[in-house]
């Protein structure tokens, strides 16, 4: 998975969301005594996607069906799914589906990736019909997601602001409490150089400056450099 301090390579969107952490979230959903397993976990690759896939294929080696959907990328542009000896288009599509539709944000916004859905059945003796199967892991996705927590990805511009050894703690302290992303401080031999991630969009750099110009009372300024990604949790 790519470090949250990765320069970006530059795409159409500037932000996205993606399940919190590097672990994995797992529910259980059961339907006329079938189980349908749901996990999802943040991948920052195809083939990491496909790497989980086959893990948690080996961990339930004795399942009737591992399917499995992945979206990967800021732009959602790598989209795949399997439905793993279902009736076509009963589980792996209605999977992808349920991914690309999640609305994860405060505002409604679908725009979840660099996540991959597996989920892992065992067969109960009663047949649940294409669209009973469409239903169930559909569920299983969506409620696997329910108790998922998320951040923002997004693209920012770093700034630096130079500031004296003497003069920085207060400094940053300053940033933070104007509601700056303080990304660290670097202590060198003739002064502090404190790092700031602004939302790469000019709007939000100028108000960046303007409230650096304000805290040093004019005397302090940014120098722009590299877009990152970072993440940021939902408050």
């Amino acid at each position: 998975m790519n470090s949250p301090q990765d320069i970006a390579v530059q795409t159409r969107a500037n932000r996205y969301t993606v399940p919190h952490g590097t672990g994995e979230y797992e529910h259980l959903l059961e339907i006329k005594r079938s189980e349908f397993i749901g996990h999802i976990k943040r991948v920052g690759s195809q083939d990491e996607a496909r790497d989980y896939i086959e893990s948690l294929r080996k961990t339930y080696h004795d399942a009737r069906h591992v399917c499995s959907a992945f979206v990967v990328g800021a732009d959602r542009d790598v989209q795949r799914s399997s439905d793993d000896g279902e009736p076509a288009g009963t589980a792996g599509i209605p999977m992808l589906q349920a991914l690309l539709a999640r609305q994860s944000r405060p505002d409604g916004t679908t725009d979840l990736s660099d996540t991959v859905a597996v989920v892992v059945r065992y067969f109960g003796g009663i047949k649940l019909g294409a669209s009973g199967l469409v239903r169930a892991y559909t569920d299983a996705v969506a409620q696997t997601l329910d108790a998922a927590s998320f951040d923002s990805r997004e693209r920012v511009r770093v700034g630096v602001v130079a500031a004296s050894h003497a003069d920085a703690g207060r400094l940053e302290n300053e940033m933070r409490a104007c509601g700056l992303n303080i990304l660290g401080t670097d202590y060198l031999a003739d002064g502090a150089q404190i790092s700031m991630g602004v939302f790469d969009r000019t709007e939000d750099l100028e108000r960046a400056n303007e409230q650096v110009v304000t805290i040093t009372a004019g005397a302090g300024t940014v120098l722009w450099g590299d877009t990152r990604w970072v993440d940021i949790p939902f408050n």
